[in-house]
């Protein structure tokens, strides 16, 4: 169980991924969270990866083996590093929601804790005040839990369907976010992937299985600064 660019894209990608109903969302809850259980010892001492967000973070569309945080998990195995990764990504997950789901994943022990919410609040046009104010609650609520967690913001941006304003304001949260917790941020998740329909499912939203090598690279990059020290 280890477990900026075309704008048009990204407008059928918010549409589609702030998509989905409540029984599809249980469904992916049931599909991807990872249980907790330990198991035996071996499962004692590894430290936790925990990866919260939405279906690019569930793997929609692919095997949950399939997904970029699997793939990272193969990665850090054949490092020999003594790192589990939970996926807990939901589709159509807002920051809100995922605000308030936060207390159910991290009923056990988070060391490194990625980050991934955001683009279906800036598609609903949702005040950023409040995707901030959310984040922020997130970022806090991890924190408590375990001041030691380490956090990795990973960074989206939307089209300009709401005003330019809006479209730049949304896309400095992230950064804005990170310089001031102190976090580490992947400046875009998809970058290298949105766009390119030979990256990308039938869809042209949800990556294919290459696709999801590209953004577990992206994420790699950032995350290994801080499993191999």
């Amino acid at each position: 169980m280890r477990t900026i660019l075309k704008f048009s894209y990204f407008l059928v990608f918010f549409l589609l991924v702030s998509c989905g109903d409540k029984t599809k969302k249980t469904e992916e809850v049931e599909r991807n969270v990872i249980a907790v259980d330990v198991k035996d010892s071996d499962e004692v001492v590894k430290k936790v990866i925990l990866f919260f967000g939405n279906s690019l973070t569930a793997g929609m569309g692919l095997d949950l083996d399939e997904a970029f945080p699997a793939i990272i998990q193969k990665k850090i195995d054949s490092l020999q590093l003594n790192y589990e990764i939970i996926n807990a990504g939901l589709s159509g997950e807002t920051t809100a929601s995922g605000k308030n789901r936060l207390n159910w994943v991290l009923k056990q022990k988070v060391d490194i804790f990625v980050l991934e919410l955001g683009a279906n609040d800036g598609l609903r046009g949702i005040p950023l005040e409040e995707t901030y104010k959310n984040l922020q609650a997130i970022i806090d609520a991890v924190h408590g839990k375990n001041p030691k967690t380490k956090i990795i913001l990973a960074g989206m941006q939307i089209p300009p369907n709401m005003g330019a304003d809006y479209t730049a304001e949304f896309r400095e949260i992230f950064p804005d976010l990170a310089k001031r917790n102190n976090l580490h941020l992947i400046p875009f998740l998809l970058d290298g992937v949105a766009g390119n329909p030979e990256l990308n499912q039938d869809d042209g939203i949800h990556p294919t299985v290459e696709g999801q090598q590209i953004v577990a690279n992206n994420v790699w990059i950032i995350l290994k600064e801080i499993v191999t020290l």
